[in-house]
């Protein structure tokens, strides 16, 4: 599957377009990793585990929205976008969405 931030793909045609396919997830943070992250609050520094949450969090929303785009027949994502947004203190949501299409 073809994804991409553009809205074409160089020597490729866009014949149809099928629809949004979106993907999502929901992730809490761990009462573990809030101690060790207060730590790192008072000293200072990147808190690695919370990037590590983050990311693994961005891949499952792209790997759902690639799944949505396969359901829909789609050989490729244009428009790929993310976006977050807070549930809850401690609850975040990761949403991935782009244009599925049909190529030549």
């Amino acid at each position: 599957m073809i994804t991409t931030t553009t809205e074409t793909i160089p020597n490729r045609e866009i014949t149809e377009i099928l629809g949004i396919a979106r993907g999502s997830t929901v992730r809490a943070r761990n009462i573990g990793h809030d101690i060790f992250a207060g730590l790192k609050n008072i000293v200072g520094g990147e808190i690695s585990e919370y990037t590590k949450l983050q990311a693994e969090s961005r891949e499952q929303a792209l790997q759902r929205m690639i799944e949505d785009a396969e359901k829909l027949g789609a050989d490729a994502i244009v428009s790929v976008r993310l976006a977050t947004s807070m549930l809850m203190q401690g609850a975040a949501e990761i949403l991935a969405y782009g244009t599925a299409v049909k190529l030549s």
